[in-house]
């Protein structure tokens, strides 16, 4: 796989020997910002419209409710934008520009089978914001934000493949303004990391012990079983029907990101007559749980094979993973059958939306 990564500035490459990784750019740069990739070796990238508005929200959300989280600790006042800006069409016309700088320059580095992973951001410029008098309206916004895009190699997991499952633990509290995407999560996130088991790869977030909200970098989905599992005296698929069962994730309200492949999978279920409830995962409620996965941008969809919880939600007041006592629950190693069918019909609406390389 190739080290080759990229960072642009305002559509000014930096010199690429200094170029950050993913991690490290986003814990020192503020702001809002998404995370796609291209897809079919690098013919297109995958639901770019839905990212540009979900990176138009975050920003609009974050300058109302915590503008440092664009600007830096440094910037103590409050931001005056024109209410009357089309913020869309702004970030559109600033992110499309950056790419069409960064594209045809990362894109001759990716070998076959490696993909483009894609960061856009949209930060604060302190300077340029303070030299601004009064309301900022549209005009200004150039000198106001700053547009970065960051890429790298990335080589998709094959769906369902032997070892390819998400192994998860849930390990922390919800987080602050999820409504939005925002940097500074890369690094308050840090902390979870000495409570993370060996082998997991994701760290789910609870705000009991039991109400399983999302990762940290994923939205988590369960599928559940609605029948009396005691009296059937077992809980697997009724002879294929989908009815007795309903997909389980918790609703943005809980305080969780308004995931673009989450959304994806709201719109799938509804279209393919699979019961969705908007609630949070319990996980007193496990041994109903017939399938689990995560999602995002980059993963896409990826199934389940186990979830660590610790037996006291105090003990994660431990300072290491060895000092908490784990409960575990398992799946099946391959992906189950409403699993499979949402992924099948997820890779459908990745051609009807990936939008064309055009290099």
């Amino acid at each position: 796989m190739s080290t080759a990564r990229f960072l642009f500035t305002n559509g000014v490459l930096l010199p690429p020997p200094e170029t950050p990784s993913i991690a490290t750019f986003l814990e020192t740069n503020p702001g809002a910002y998404t995370t796609t990739r291209t897809h079919n070796n690098g013919e297109f990238i995958l639901f770019w419209d839905r990212h540009i508005k979900r990176l138009s929200n975050s920003l609009q959300f974050l300058l109302k409710s915590s503008p440092q989280l664009v600007f830096g600790p440094r910037f103590s006042g409050s931001s005056s934008f024109s209410s009357s800006m089309n913020w869309e069409c702004s970030i559109r016309r600033r992110v499309n520009d950056a790419m069409g700088n960064a594209l045809p320059v990362a894109i001759k580095e990716r070998s076959y089978g490696e993909e483009l992973a894609i960061s856009m951001l949209v930060g604060g410029n302190f300077e340029g914001v303070n030299g601004i008098q009064g309301r900022i309206e549209e005009e200004m916004i150039d000198r106001a934000l700053d547009v970065y895009v960051h890429i790298g190699m990335y080589v998709p997991l094959v769906f369902g493949a032997e070892g390819n499952g998400a192994r998860l633990a849930v390990v922390g509290c919800r987080r602050d303004f999820a409504e939005a995407k925002y940097s500074d999560w890369a690094r308050l996130r840090k902390p979870l990391e000495m409570l993370r088991p060996p082998f997991a790869t994701e760290l789910l977030l609870s705000d009991n012990g039991d109400r399983i909200l999302e990762g940290t970098i994923t939205n988590f989905f369960v599928v559940r079983f609605k029948g009396n599992i005691e009296a059937s005296g077992k809980s697997s698929f009724n002879d294929g029907s989908l009815l007795s069962y309903e997909l389980q994730t918790a609703p943005v309200n809980d305080g969780v990101l308004p995931g673009v492949i989450r959304q994806l999978v709201i719109e799938i279920c509804l279209s393919k007559g699979i019961a969705v409830r908007e609630v949070s995962p319990s996980w007193s409620e496990r041994d109903s749980w017939e399938e689990a996965f995560v999602t995002n941008s980059l993963r896409l969809l990826q199934h389940v094979e186990t979830i660590q919880a610790p037996r006291s939600w105090t003990s994660l007041e431990s300072k290491s993973w060895k000092e908490v006592s784990w409960l575990e629950k398992n799946f099946k190693g391959t992906p189950g059958m409403i699993t499979t069918l949402i992924q099948k019909e997820l890779m459908k609406r990745t051609e009807l939306e990936g939008y064309p390389v055009a290099i």
